[in-house]
């Protein structure tokens, strides 16, 4: 009788230069992490973006052709006038470019959002292959290492841990590659994620991208 294989614990993984994110592509890794430090044009202009009265909510479905070329409406087009407003743009677009080549993809979800409450306070899991998440300003996502919590009680506010030194955190400015339960041999080891909750009277610039073909 042929011995049952283990499959290893997922690992995440950390590093200074965005040629970790490709490491999102083994198996085993539910999380790359580049840790970078924004461009100071971006990072004003993220604040400056968090500083007006209106919501952001931006969604854009991007088309990428055959010869590698996006098909990017224009993003935020009524603070053109910002300054700082072509350094994002420009930034935001070099990230969906990346995301792109790395996955291959023909057509990618934008979504560019202020929030001041969390959409998921709950740890969960996505199902999706693979989620690009980056908090431009403001307090950036949280994650579990493997162990970090039972997953069949995901949701349950009773089984979320209570010890903060257990949680791991995000930085403004980093990008992530957070692995889903529907990525090819990934199945049952999709990071464990939530939203942060924003000081009162705060808000977060989040951006994500998803794989849609």
């Amino acid at each position: 009788m042929q011995a049952l294989q283990l499959r290893p614990a997922p690992r995440q993984v950390l590093g200074e230069h965005h040629e970790v994110l490709g490491k999102a592509l083994l198996d085993g890794v539910n999380l790359a992490v580049w840790q970078r430090r924004l461009p100071p044009q971006v990072e004003d202009f993220s604040r400056l973006l968090l500083a007006q009265p209106q919501e952001v909510a931006e969604t854009l479905h991007i088309e990428v052709g055959e010869d590698e070329s996006l098909r990017m409406p224009a993003l935020l087009p009524a603070l053109a006038d910002f300054h700082g407003h072509a350094a994002f743009v420009a930034d935001v677009r070099w990230l969906v470019e990346a995301f792109a080549c790395l996955l291959d993809a023909r057509r990618v979800g934008l979504r560019l959002r202020s929030l001041s409450q969390p959409m998921c306070p709950r740890f969960h899991v996505d199902h999706v292959p693979l989620r690009l998440i980056s908090t431009y300003a403001g307090v950036a996502s949280e994650w579990l290492e493997e162990g970090g919590m039972d997953r069949r009680r995901l949701g349950e506010a009773q089984a979320e841990p209570r010890d903060g030194e257990r949680i791991q955190r995000l930085d403004a400015g980093w990008v992530a590659l957070a692995k889903g339960e529907k990525w090819a041999g990934n199945e049952g080891a999709g990071l464990i994620h939530r939203s942060p909750t924003p000081p009162p009277g705060e808000r977060r610039l989040l951006l994500t991208l998803d794989w849609l073909a």
